[in-house]
């Protein structure tokens, strides 16, 4: 379900009609995160470790409401849901994009992302599957590289306001700290860095509990 934004008396109209009117609409950050503690959650629980910080950081999207946001047709729509497509990597190097509903409910997700990964595993190609909706985040791990920023892909004539989420190589310093970068590349016309800023301190907030 979706509901139309009244642009007309949101108090970021004229933010979204100067953005919007961008090339580059989109602007990101990296950050670093400590998951020292849902690293250790993870393993308690014998779960992917991907599988556990994606879900968090859907949990964390699914909080904020400027994160539910998406363009279409110059209007706003507001998304009940969002899910996310992540890249998923294939033995052969490749990989494919998937697509996994969010569920608040751990358990329930888990099932559904390992049923959903080994069905791109065992597939070819970039797109094994339609994506009618744009209630999604853009979700990526690179975990060989401990990155300090990282740019995207993108057509400009290709209408997209979805945010982009990615991961890099975890790190475990001496006194067993461990981190990992995150980048959030949203689109400004949606959300400023305040957004973005509540969006970092909640999934943090849930990385360790």
């Amino acid at each position: 379900m979706k509901t139309l934004l009244d642009l007309e008396n949101w108090n970021r109209k004229e933010h979204f009609e100067h953005f919007s009117k961008m090339e580059e609409p989109f602007f990101g950050v990296t950050v670093e995160i400590d998951c020292t503690k849902a690293y250790q959650t993870a393993k308690k629980l014998k779960t992917s470790f991907f599988i556990f910080y994606l879900h968090k950081t859907l949990v964390a999207v699914n909080s904020i409401e400027n994160f539910k946001y998406r363009i279409a047709e110059n209007q706003i729509y507001i998304h009940g849901r969002v899910d996310v497509s992540a890249t998923i990597g294939r033995k052969d190097g490749t990989f494919g994009f998937s697509l996994m509903e969010y569920n608040p409910a751990f358990k329930i997700f888990e099932k559904n992302a390992y049923a959903e990964i080994e069905r791109i595993q065992n597939t070819n190609g970039l797109f094994t599957r339609s994506f009618d909706d744009d209630n999604l985040i853009h979700f990526s791990a690179i975990p060989w590289l401990n990155f300090t920023s990282i740019s995207h892909a993108r057509s400009y004539s290709y209408p997209d306001s979805c945010p982009k989420i990615s991961f890099g190589k975890m790190m475990t310093s001496e006194n067993g700290k461990k981190t990992m970068p995150m980048s959030v590349h949203v689109h400004h016309g949606l959300m400023d860095g305040l957004h973005v800023g509540q969006f970092v301190d909640l999934f943090q907030e849930f990385m360790d509990q």
